[in-house]
């Protein structure tokens, strides 16, 4: 099997339940109990209906500007998955268009993650399908190859696995890494309980804003009155 002509249709089964319980989180408080480290760099805009998606990750590598391994990674999604492509970041050439989405939308494909362009935008905002991307240009792909799928790929800086769990709403994408994916949930869950109490106390006029100055002191800021 050659490095970058290959496809591995085996990956982890996904934790439904945990899934449910991460789709009801922001995924800021996500990526805050990650010590803001699983945070795909900024830029990806959700163009699709969907404006938020937790799911698997399924990984696929494409050379920038060639969307051959896509077309096949959508032929192989489960129903819920969401693809996350490599395409290099590179914006000239679209990875994927609305023909190509609607088949995922229809193969019950819950997101994309496209680390590239996508086209086609008004037919992709109406549908019921996240596709998170990091820009659009008109130009169609190429479809030759190389690529892969279900190997580890880097996108928006982010190391993915396949099986990893993939959260997106329109602050952008976060990679919940499998194997820590159920400590990480239930410290997000216990993170935004305490952030709805902020809330409630700023509305309330009650929020304690003492440890600003006892921050600022602590680092030796002198204040002129």
């Amino acid at each position: 099997m050659s490095v970058g002509l290959r496809i591995l249709e085996t990956r982890p089964e996904p934790d439904s339940a945990l899934m449910a319980r991460a789709a009801k989180l922001p995924v800021a408080n996500i990526g805050d109990v990650m010590n803001r480290l699983q945070s795909m760099r900024g830029g990806f805009l959700a163009y699709g209906g969907r404006k938020a998606f937790v799911g698997p990750a399924l990984t696929v590598k494409a050379r920038p500007g060639d969307n051959l391994f896509l077309h096949r990674a959508i032929d192989l999604a489960r129903p819920g998955e969401v693809i996350v492509c490599d395409g290099g970041g590179d914006l000239n050439i679209a990875l994927a268009g609305d023909l190509m989405i609607g088949h995922a939308e229809k193969r019950g494909v819950g997101a994309l993650v496209i680390d590239g362009a996508v086209r086609d935008l008004d037919g992709i905002r109406k549908m019921d399908i996240g596709v998170w991307a990091r820009g659009a240009n008109p130009s169609g792909p190429y479809k030759d190859g190389p690529g892969e799928i279900g190997y580890a790929v880097a996108c928006g800086g982010q190391v993915v696995m396949p099986g990893d769990l993939i959260a997106a709403d329109e602050d952008g994408v976060v990679v919940i890494p499998r194997a820590e994916a159920a400590q990480v949930i239930a410290d997000a869950e216990k993170h935004a309980a305490k952030e709805a109490e902020t809330t409630a106390a700023i509305h309330g006029g009650g929020w304690v804003r003492g440890w600003v100055e006892e921050t600022l002191a602590g680092k030796g800021v002198s204040v002129t009155r």
